[in-house]
């Protein structure tokens, strides 16, 4: 597991989509799960030790963390930049909250908890099943998404989008053939695991109002 997401691979897009594009500047004490802003500080900060912008691109949720703050009907999307500041509450961070906008994320294939630890999984996920922005503490550090539409607390998690196919995984399209197998054609562990997968993003108040 890596430490931040940056793509399946080294050097790969984050997007799988180029749009649509609608991006929105909020301040970074406004997104989670980050370092500073999530149940445990193992999570990825979105500038560097140096205080830059560190270039990850997690799917992350907008607003309050408690269902007495709005949670889980909160706005989500992906981190595209940040524009750091000497107080990192005070940091703008771009956000693309655009519906349909495709990109590359880690995904955990856990469905439920109990005790505050992972106890059902998904082992054959398919295209189109709803993901969710997740806080738990079990999840790896650049893991902010997972199939649990509860997290470890409880709590309802906000829908992110639904699990969907990269450019490279339709079978015969495009110059060449047969492109690349997709994350679908295998059968994941009875247990937790946590893989990139293509996620088509969309705003979770619509599915939970």
């Amino acid at each position: 597991m890596t430490t931040e997401f940056y793509g399946a691979t080294a050097g790969e897009d984050y997007e799988q989509s180029s749009g649509p594009l609608v991006i929105r500047q909020v301040h970074e004490s406004d997104v989670w799960p980050v370092y500073d802003n999530a149940n445990v500080t193992t999570k990825d900060s979105v500038l560097d030790a140096n205080g830059n912008y560190n270039g990850v691109h997690p799917v992350i949720a907008i607003g309050g963390r408690t269902a007495a703050d709005g949670r889980p009907l909160n706005l989500t999307g992906v981190i595209v930049d940040v524009t750091p500041s000497s107080t990192l509450a005070e940091s703008l961070v771009r956000v693309k909250i655009a519906d349909g906008m495709i990109v590359r994320n880690y995904v955990a294939n856990v469905t439920a908890y109990a005790a505050s630890a992972p106890s059902t999984f998904e082992t054959a996920p398919v295209p189109g099943q709803p993901v969710y922005v997740d806080d738990s503490q079990s999840l790896g550090t650049g893991v902010t998404l997972s199939m649990s539409p509860l997290n470890d607390a409880g709590l309802r998690n906000p829908v992110a989008g639904h699990l969907f196919y990269a450019q490279d995984e339709y079978v015969n399209d495009m110059v060449g053939g047969p492109n690349a197998a997709t994350t679908f054609d295998s059968a994941l562990s009875n247990s937790l695991v946590q893989q990139v997968y293509a996620v088509i993003l969309s705003n979770g108040w619509r599915e939970l109002a």
